[in-house]
This record gives structure tokens, C-alpha cells and sequence, in this order.
């Protein structure tokens, strides 16, 4: 019997292993999508545990596969199940390739790994080539410092090859002028040829939704975030001595420990905040863009979601990056300064409270990103829409049969 198709269909392969920022730009761009284009569906794979959590709109679906983490030192291991790390990586694999022969996708998105976590993708990649499905890798900004990006690369043989062989564009969510996540990379032109730099990916809040209940009161505040928070205790615990040092430092500070914070670390830093007056906390909100869109500052790490939600809401903001076990953010945070779009707040100054309280007292006087934009910095979705439009709405042109025959 010859399946219909009903409309386009995009399969998204959301990189989960630590923090929240790959599946929230997966959410963004699918939010994206389907409100420019009614008749496409989208269906995410994510091993995340809070995908639930996340509020989808019509036509955006998601997959959940066993959950896999990796450690501060970066290994990987079974985020639940008591499962060696590659039966669990077989598992995620299994279930990836199957959704896909029942999904049928137009396109194939890859968020960030070319081969997937730990490769788990790898011979997924090759049974598209017979099939009408294109692939299109998503990379950060920035990956890693090249030297390490390029050890990790090559002591995996795949995913050079895959770059070459089997995706059809690489879409680097970021400016050429910030960074070039390839820099180091021994790839053909070809590979270059790819990559397309489709600026940071704009967030936006509907006016209805402009304050948030944990503010309600309407006086400017202080965002403190260290993401997913799975790392985010320092972070956290610095400001927050600021604020137990110094009561006169400007704007209340609300801080949202991330979902991913250890709840018992959760726990002594809320009966800390409990202690500061005019200080509030939460754990977690799905409606974060909210927080930061209202906020009158921004403390931080400088993950590539934070840093694009710093831009897209023009916020003042002082960051402080990971180092371990990836660079990615330490230089996303330095190329940001050079530009003049944030303050940087050297990692090594933990836990040295006055360096901390000099830093809030000067963001208030600090110029907002809006100052020193590239052109185009902020036409991410808009390049992506245009990019996917083509391969998601090719099979349009076929006949069901012909549709059909090839996947």
C-alpha cells in the first residue's frame, strides 16, 4: 500500500550529553520553522531528561532515548539505566535510525556532532544516501580551542569523512568575523565550500508575556544564570557572596540555578538566598528568555545559547566561562570583549568576593551589545529558514510513488 505524505518533515538529532544549550537551540529553530512554514512537521530526538519540560508548539514533536552524560573529565557513561555506555549508545542508535525510516524527514538536522555522541550516528549517515533526505550538520560558534578540537577529530577517523561524504551543507550558528569553528581542521575546500555562517539565532518574547511572576514587582534585577547548571554551583555561590558582602550593590538578583544543578547544592544556596534581602530564586523555568529579556543585567557562563540571548535582548552582561573540560566558552567569552559585547570575568578570580562585586557595580555602566553588532550578527533564523526551505519542500515536486522510492 503507498503511504501519502503529508507535507514536509524535519528530523532534528539534539546532542544531550551535558548542560541544556543544544536542546534549547533545537527547540528555537523548530519554533522557527514551523511558523513560517505551515506545512512542516518536526520530530526531535534527545536523550535530554527535561525535554518534557520544554513547551513545544503544533507540529514539533519529540523522541526521547535512553539519557547518556558526560562527566566533568569528559567521559561518557548511562545517565540512568545500569547499562554499560555502549549498549546504551546501541540502544540510541537503534531507535535514531528507526524513527527515521518511519518518519521519512525531508531533512536530516545534526546538532553539533558530526557523527553523533561518541559516534553513535556513524552508520546511520550512509543509509540516507539511497533515500530523498539531505543532511546538514548545525555547528556552535565556537567548538573548542583547534588544537584540541583537532586531537579529538582525529583519534576519531569518522567524522572528517562524514563532513566530506555525506552532508550536504554545514551550518555554523555564528559570524566568520567572531570565529571559525574549523580553524586547525585538516578539511577539504570542498568542506569550506559547506559551511555556511548563518549569524546567532534571535530570541524573542511575545509583549504578553513581558514579566515573569518571580518579578512581579517590576524593580530592575539582576539575572544570575549558570545554565543547565550542572557546573553552575561556583557561579552561583560567587554572586551570591557578593550579595551577602555588599547589600548596596545595584538591582534585586534572581537567580535560576539550572535543572541540571545537584538539588542538594540547590537547597543550601536557596536558604542562602532566603537570607538576602529583595533576593529570589528558582530552579528552573521553561520561559526563560522571560527572566533575561526583562532583566537590567545579566551575570553568567557564556554558553553559545546565553551568549546569543545576550545579544538578542541587548542586555549588559558580565560572563564567566567554562574552562573544562572544553575552551569553547573561554574564547567565546574573550572574542565577545574583544568586540565590545560583554565583560569577562577571569574563571581563576573564583572565589575572590571583591573582584565579584567590582564587577556588578561596573555593569551598570557598561554599553549594551547593541553598541558593537556586526552586521547580520543576529539573522540566524532567518539564514536557516532560507537555507532548509529548498531540501524541505523539494519532495513537493515528486509524485508519492517517486517520494516513496526513495527512502
Amino acid at each position: 500500500m503507498t503511504e501519502q505524505f503529508d507535507g514536509a518533515r524535519l528530523l532534528i538529532y539534539s546532542h544531550d550529553a551535558f548542560g541544556l544549550g543544544h536542546l534549547r537551540r533545537c527547540q528555537l529553530i523548530a519554533q522557527s520553522l514551523v511558523s513560517r512554514f505551515e506545512d512542516l512537521s518536526i520530530l526531535i530526538v534527545s536523550g535530554s531528561p527535561v525535554i518534557g519540560s520544554f513547551n513545544f508548539p503544533a507540529r514539533v514533536d519529540f523522541v526521547r532515548i535512553p539519557g547518556i552524560v558526560r562527566r566533568y573529565e569528559g567521559e561518557f557513561v548511562s545517565r540512568s539505566l545500569q547499562l554499560d555506555i555502549n549498549q546504551t549508545l546501541k540502544i540510541r542508535s537503534e531507535i535514531i535510525w528507526r524513527t527515521a525510516e518511519l518518519f521519512q524527514p525531508d531533512l536530516f538536522l545534526v546538532d553539533k556532532e558530526p557523527t553523533g555522541i561518541c559516534d553513535e550516528i556513524v552508520d546511520i549517515l550512509p543509509r540516507f544516501q539511497n533515500t530523498h533526505t539531505r543532511l546538514i550538520v548545525g555547528l556552535r560558534d565556537v567548538m573548542d580551542a583547534p588544537d584540541m578540537l583537532r586531537q579529538e577529530w582525529n583519534a576519531r577517523k569518522c567524522v572528517i569523512p562524514a563532513l566530506e561524504d555525506y552532508y550536504d551543507e554545514i551550518w555554523v550558528y555564528g559570524m566568520r568575523e567572531m570565529w571559525q569553528p574549523l580553524t586547525g581542521i585538516d578539511v577539504s575546500e570542498d568542506v569550506h565550500r559547506k559551511m555556511i555562517y548563518t549569524g546567532y539565532l534571535q530570541r524573542t518574547v511575545p509583549d504578553k508575556l513581558k514579566r515573569h511572576p518571580i518579578v512581579g514587582s517590576g524593580e530592575p534585577y539582576l539575572l544570575v544564570t549558570p545554565g543547565g547548571g550542572g557546573d553552575g554551583f561556583g557561579l552561583v555561590d560567587w554572586v551570591l557572596r557578593a550579595y551577602e558582602t555588599d547589600q548596596r550593590l545595584p538591582w534585586q538578583p534572581v537567580f535560576v540555578f539550572g535543572p541540571l544543578m545537584d538539588f542538594e547544592k540547590q537547597k543550601q544556596l536557596m536558604a542562602r538566598v532566603e537570607q538576602v534581602p529583595d533576593a529570589r530564586a528558582i530552579a528552573f523555568d521553561s520561559k526563560f528568555e522571560i527572566l533575561m529579556a526583562s532583566a537590567a543585567g545579566v551575570v553568567s557562563m557564556c554558553g553559545c545559547n546565553t551568549f546569543g540571548e545576550i545579544l538578542s535582548f541587548d542586555k549588559k552582561a558580565v560572563v564567566v566561562p567554562r574552562c573544562r573540560p572544553r575552551q569553547e566558552q573561554l574564547l567565546r567569552a574573550r572574542e565577545g570583549e574583544r568586540l565590545g559585547l560583554i565583560k569577562m570575568l577571569d574563571p581563576d578570580l573564583i572565589p575572590n568576593t571583591d573582584a565579584m562585586i567590582t564587577a556588578i557595580q561596573n555593569l551598570e555602566y557598561q554599553s549594551r551589545p547593541s553598541t558593537s553588532l556586526l552586521p547580520g550578527m543576529l539573522n540566524g533564523l532567518e539564514t536557516v529558514a532560507e537555507r532548509a526551505e529548498p531540501y524541505l519542500f523539494k519532495r513537493a515536486k515528486l509524485s508519492t510513488a517517486e517520494a516513496v522510492a526513495t527512502f
